[in-house]
């Protein structure tokens, strides 16, 4: 089976006129890509932010999809696809637009070819699920790359990583702030922390992490939470304060979490925070120079990443 392809580029305000009219005419999938070089954060539960410039490529199977599509008007193979993506483009003052064909493929083996072992530092590798560990005596984390944030694939993730397998984590608690799909508190019990509690406001993270850590068999050592739950727990039983805390999520929340972390970390327990781009750095210095002192600042270490930054320090102060 082939597939055909229109492409057009538009700005993000086109976007959703873009996707409905391409789905009147029987486009069976839309996909979204950035048209330049402009970086997306993780956004929050129910956000969809978009890139400035957007490519939308519309897909068409051009076989019909059961007996009954054979019968319609408007089959795959009755439409001009070029004056199609021509119309739509003029309809949404799209500054380019093309056609492409895409060749039929397993697409689940084609989804799960992009993903291979990650080396991290000190002999630490991320594995997916579906692959055989590099080296077997390493210390492996095998995730599953799902609905949350935390593949090991972004920059972001990689700093808290290699920053963890610098720490002395025997026998420490750590809280895992914006867990995502678990990853870092995974980490921090597969290189000796004792007691992981993992915290997120989307609900498919706390998911993801608990099955992460069942597949990394960790699972009696970490308990997940959304926020409100967290602070309940923390309540009722005498669980602070911490050892470390690890953040890796935007610099507003992290700013606005300054003082709120200070309540739950020892005198001198280390913390890391990450999800911040250079121009970043100096505001959330700022607003934790009452509770930690940040003394370190890192940047991912290669050209396309060297963007991303991440600021490390001590607890100053129990509040």
């Amino acid at each position: 089976m082939a597939w055909q392809q229109i492409h057009i580029q538009c700005e993000k305000s086109q976007v959703e006129l873009a996707e409905a009219l391409f789905m009147e005419v029987g486009a069976v999938s839309i996909v979204l890509e950035d048209a330049g070089d402009q970086p997306l954060f993780e956004p929050l539960p129910g956000e969809s932010p978009l890139w400035d410039e957007v490519v939308l490529t519309a897909i068409f199977q051009l076989s019909p999809i059961s007996d009954d599509d054979s019968d319609s008007d408007m089959t795959p193979q009755s439409l001009d696809f070029e004056a199609l993506g021509h119309d739509i483009a003029v309809q949404v003052q799209a500054s380019r637009v093309w056609l492409s064909s895409l060749e039929d493929k397993d697409w689940e083996r084609e989804w799960m070819s992009h993903y291979h072992p990650i080396p991290c530092a000190n002999n630490l590798w991320i594995v997916p699920n579906w692959l055989t560990p590099p080296d077997p005596n390493a210390v492996n984390i095998i995730m599953d790359p799902g609905l949350a944030f935390g593949t090991g694939y972004h920059a972001t993730t990689r700093l808290c990583i290699d920053w963890l397998t610098e720490q002395p984590l025997a026998d420490k608690v750590v809280i895992d702030y914006g867990c995502g799909s678990g990853i870092l508190g995974i980490a921090a019990l597969l290189l000796g922390a004792k007691q992981v509690y993992s915290v997120d406001i989307d609900p498919q993270a706390i998911l993801a992490t608990t099955q992460n850590a069942e597949r990394n068999g960790v699972s009696n050592q970490l308990l997940a939470f959304l926020p409100q739950q967290f602070n309940d727990f923390i309540a009722q039983n005498d669980v602070l304060p911490v050892d470390i805390i690890v953040a890796n999520i935007l610099a507003k929340p992290l700013m606005e979490l300054a003082p709120y972390f200070a309540t739950l970390i020892k005198p001198n327990g280390p913390i890391v925070l990450a999800g911040l781009i250079e121009g970043q750095t100096d505001d959330v210095k700022q607003a934790y120079q009452d509770y930690f002192a940040l003394e370190e600042q890192y940047a991912f270490d290669t050209q396309e990443d060297r963007h991303w930054q991440r600021l490390s320090g001590k607890a100053v102060k129990a509040l």
